[in-house]
């Protein structure tokens, strides 16, 4: 690891258009207006400021509430480089500390998923070489990264300049049938739980310790991630689930049959139990292009509502990037599809910031209301 950093600029300057310089005309204007020599002359009219530049908007846009990345494989990525140096820039990786600048990213997801034949032991200990690693690398670039497990701390990274490190999605395998290893997990940092591929979350839904699963994610202030998970799964989470339960990995079925893809009522009940779905910028799920990504996204936005729809990256893992999307530098071009679209700026800022920020403070509420009931109980009985 080098010790040489490089001290960066956190936040680009979003200026104003520049006013074009107006020159004095030698030529009547066409058509001629005759004006009555009595009258004073009076200054002309001065010109309307230019429309704004879609890309310039997304940058100002993005400055004030940057992209949260809700997927990013970056620590499984690094295992396989030898040497790296995020803060000066590492081009054996889509992402390093300059491109999430370029690209408005001020929090991440880092996965620690492991591979889907570890099982049992092995893959608790290789989910904890994940968490262990990704600490690490947080260390060695502190002039860029900072990790965080709340909303506050994830707020706090950013107003430092910093941009926030969350731990998790991890994979349900690494518990076992333990709620115990799911507390050690939770005190090593973890953020979310992938349910799927379990036998407690199978296609018939939650077993009875499935929603004991479930109900202590509540208690820890840790997100069920339902990607991958069955519709029977799906639907029971969200009914049980007090905290925001999160897709990580989900674009419209109804636009692209794709695994991990949502059906129409599967989006309508997401956003009636205000859960989030986080669009991946993957071309097997949400296609091959900006365009048809921001598909995805509008048609999310229209069944599940604007504040039930986000952005995951899914750099730095096997999938395939649209054309046009190729590194975390990029968001700024996918914000300036979606403006010329017509969302709104109170929506993009949820969609790029907001909504995860709600589901983060939902799942601290949740645990800490949760705590307090059991004291109480204690307390009476």
């Amino acid at each position: 690891m080098a010790d040489l950093q490089v001290e960066l600029i956190t936040t680009a300057e979003a200026g104003e258009l520049d006013q074009p310089s107006i020159e004095p005309s030698t030529e009547p204007a066409q058509p001629v207006i005759t004006v009555p020599e009595a009258a004073p002359a009076s200054d002309p009219d001065p010109l309307p400021d230019p429309l704004p530049d879609p890309l310039r908007h997304a940058r100002a846009l993005l400055a004030a509430h940057p992209v949260a990345d809700g997927y990013s494989g970056l620590s499984w990525a690094l295992r396989e480089l030898p040497w790296y140096d995020l803060e000066l820039g590492e081009t054996g990786v889509d992402t390093d500390v300059p491109r999430l600048r370029a690209g408005g990213v001020g929090a991440q997801f880092w996965s620690a998923h492991v591979p889907e034949n570890l099982s049992g032991d092995r893959a608790l200990g290789v989910t904890l070489e994940q968490l262990d690693l990704i600490k690490y690398i947080v260390d060695q670039h502190p002039e860029g990264l900072r990790l965080a497990r709340t909303a506050s701390e994830a707020v706090d990274a950013r107003h430092c300049g910093r941009i926030a490190t969350l731990m998790g999605p991890a994979r349900a395998a690494a518990i076992g049938d333990s709620l115990a290893a799911l507390r050690a997990l939770r005190d090593l940092g973890l953020c979310s739980l992938t349910l799927s591929g379990t036998p407690w979350a199978g296609p018939d839904g939650l077993s009875p310790f499935g929603e004991e699963v479930v109900r202590e994610l509540n208690r820890l202030g840790v997100l069920p991630d339902l990607s991958e998970a069955s519709e029977a799964t799906a639907y029971r989470v969200l009914i049980l689930s007090r905290a925001p339960a999160l897709f990580v990995r989900s674009g419209a079925l109804a636009l692209r049959d794709a695994p991990g893809n949502l059906s129409d009522g599967l989006l309508t009940a997401l956003g009636e139990a205000k859960a989030l779905c986080l669009v991946p910028l993957a071309a097997e799920q949400t296609g091959s292009s900006i365009r048809e990504v921001a598909d995805h996204l509008d048609h999310v936005r229209r069944l599940a509502g604007p504040e039930c729809v986000g952005l995951s990256g899914m750099y730095d893992t096997p999938a395939t990037h649209p054309e046009g999307l190729a590194d975390v530098s990029r968001y700024p071009h996918l914000i300036a599809e979606l403006i010329e679209r017509g969302w709104p700026d109170e929506e993009l800022a949820m969609l790029t910031w907001g909504n995860v920020q709600r589901a983060l403070r939902g799942a601290d509420f949740t645990a800490r209301a949760t705590r307090e009931r059991q004291r109480r109980q204690a307390a009476a009985g």
